[in-house]
């Protein structure tokens, strides 16, 4: 599992442990935190190393053994998108096209988590796959990481189609929950750090938008 240390990851790597499967995860911890697998750290089970993706020496290795990959690893977060565009476009581009080569050559199974900022700025009220897409002007951060999000997609299916690599892509719509952090400018975290010491809840615009969220729970 690519990300594994990861809000999201952390609780994917417990259910796996509860599962009766054994885990290696790489991860740098650039976004993800080690605290966040503190209650499983420890399980014989579990290998965490401390790494890029593209720069992982054992990622052959590890794919060789694998019965299948979770790929979470993403720069995420609005101000890290807005703060460090080369570095969510890079990593969200180059560390997913070297993991698909390495997964292609053996044939492990690959979900890909993207996200629902690929529907760009369609105004439906439910998304379908087969929809047409309107995606903003470059010069709006936001949509650097949409596009860089469907490049993976693009480039996962290239894989499946070319390379029969199995792909399962998942488009991750606002998830929230226990470990997640307001960081990196996640808005629900911020609202209930802000609530419990009192502050004023801040709003960006007329307060009328809305959001589709998805709660993780704890295993």
């Amino acid at each position: 599992m690519t990300g594994g240390a990861g809000f999201i990851g952390s609780h994917l790597v417990e259910r796996l442990l509860a599962d009766g499967k054994a885990v290696a995860i790489v991860d740098d911890l650039s976004t993800g935190s080690l605290d966040n697998l503190r209650e499983v750290l420890a399980h014989p089970r579990l290998r965490v190393i401390q790494s890029r993706i593209s720069a992982c020496s054992e990622l052959a290795q590890l794919v060789a053994g694998a019965e299948s990959i979770y790929h979470l690893a993403a720069a995420v977060g609005v101000e890290l998108v807005v703060r460090s565009p080369i570095h969510v476009l890079e990593t969200n581009l180059h560390e997913t096209e070297v993991l698909l080569e390495v997964a292609a050559g053996r044939g492990v199974p690959v979900l890909l988590t993207s996200t629902s900022e690929v529907y760009g700025k369609s105004q439906r009220e439910a998304f379908d796959e087969e929809d047409d897409l309107l995606i903003g002007p470059p010069h709006q951060a936001r949509w650097s990481y949409a596009c860089s999000k469907l490049m993976d997609e693009f480039l996962a299916l290239a894989y499946a189609k070319e390379r029969a690599l199995p792909v399962i892509i998942a488009r991750l719509f606002n998830t929230v929950g226990p470990r997640q952090t307001g960081q990196y400018g996640m808005v629900l975290p911020r609202f209930i750090g802000a609530a419990k010491s009192g502050q004023p809840l801040k709003v960006y615009g007329d307060g009328q938008q809305t959001r589709c969220f998805c709660y993780v729970r704890d295993t």
